[in-house]
């Protein structure tokens, strides 16, 4: 029996024979329709795949991508940076967290400068590698500052599950877990409203399942393909899309059904409800304050809340972006970022002056990379 490789996995899908007619097929189908369809996919990883493949290039003049918020460094909110950077330098605190962290622009700056101020903060590609840092510095109080989508929440779940079992008491929480469905709706009620189907995010719906995008074809009727993130995944859901518009019909699609399923992982989803309840409001970067769109820790575990606990030197006050940056408008879909003044100009990956730039997932670091936009 022959060996699976990782690329094993994703050849197929990034086939350019496979690619090519399937943009054949969608050419007929769209030239069926008489009008426009703005398709929006929701997480940044499917815009990076748009971009790096050009599938943006390959699509006929009445399907348009507009891209989303489900990038979740570019919807940090300054003052969550800023909770970030003023933890970092307390005394005695390591701070941990993910790397796209690193260069998000706070009102003080980010975390990495945040380091060169002597700071110690540790850039991890799972939680659970903050165990080793707090066994190896037991006289250091180690904060996890946990980011996220409901792909990564279970991680932060399980470190949580690792800490309470084994009375770990070095270690501390900052969350920042959000979740899809309260922005899409948010997006959807907006009086500039320009979506009118979307491409679901895969990883996430891993972990939820397909149901939590029902409401969106039933009560607002626009339809939802889950797609996975190759190439031909992409220009799959398109083509579901542009069928379900041709034939009069609004539905939830799972075109990822080598992973999704419509009741998702229900270990993981037993175990976040263990730790984490609704928090009543988050404010997200460029969409405002919205209702039960984060978490936070259950009231037994806030002897580790971080944000409980330093609760006197964190600031609550809302922070603007810059003047110039147009972040919101992006992730709202009303904009791109080959719309922005001072994109590939004033604001580079190296010069970050939104989030949108600074984020491996983000729309303006996509178009900076893939585009082929800069003058």
């Amino acid at each position: 029996m022959n060996e699976l490789k990782l690329k094993d996995l994703y050849d197929g899908f990034r086939d350019p024979k496979t690619i090519k007619a399937l943009k054949n097929l969608v050419d007929k189908e769209a030239a069926k329709f008489p009008g426009k369809i703005n398709v929006m996919e929701v997480c940044g990883g499917h815009t990076h795949t748009i971009m790096k493949y050009g599938l943006n290039q390959l699509m006929p003049e009445n399907i348009d991508f507009i891209h989303g918020p489900g990038c979740p460094v570019c919807v940090m909110p300054k003052e969550r940076i800023d909770h970030a950077y003023i933890l970092s330098l307390q005394e005695d605190v390591i701070l941990v967290t993910l790397g796209d962290m690193i260069k998000v622009p706070g009102s003080h700056g980010s975390l990495q400068d945040a380091r060169s101020k002597g700071a110690d903060v540790r850039f991890v590609y799972s939680p659970l590698d903050t165990i080793k840092i707090a066994r190896e510095n037991p006289n250091k109080k180690i904060i996890f500052f946990a980011i996220g989508f409901e792909t990564t929440t279970p991680m932060t779940a399980a470190l949580l599950e690792h800490v309470t079992k084994n009375k770990i008491e070095n270690i501390y929480f900052h969350i920042n877990h959000i979740t899809v469905p309260e922005p899409m709706k948010v997006l959807l009620e907006s009086n500039d409203c320009q979506i009118d189907a979307f491409i679901g995010p895969s990883h996430v719906s891993v972990i939820t399942g397909s149901k939590i995008y029902k409401e969106f074809v039933t009560k607002y009727k626009k339809p939802v393909v889950v797609a996975g993130f190759e190439p031909v995944d992409v220009m799959q859901s398109i083509l579901a899309i542009v069928k379900q518009f041709n034939e009069n019909r609004c539905e939830l699609e799972i075109e990822y059904s080598r992973a999704v399923s419509n009741d998702g992982n229900i270990a993981a989803q037993n175990l976040i409800n263990k730790y984490f309840t609704k928090a009543t409001h988050f404010r997200w970067r460029g969409l405002g304050d919205i209702p039960d769109s984060a978490l936070r820790l259950r009231d037994e575990y806030s002897n580790i809340d971080a944000e409980i606990i330093y609760k006197n030197i964190l600031p609550n006050e809302k922070i603007d972006d810059h003047k110039l940056c147009i972040c919101g408008d992006i992730m709202r879909g009303v904009a791109k970022p080959n719309d922005c003044k001072v994109f590939g100009k004033a604001c580079k990956p190296s010069s970050p002056l939104g989030s949108c730039m600074v984020s491996s997932e983000g729309a303006c670091s996509a178009y900076y990379k893939y585009g082929n936009l800069i003058k």
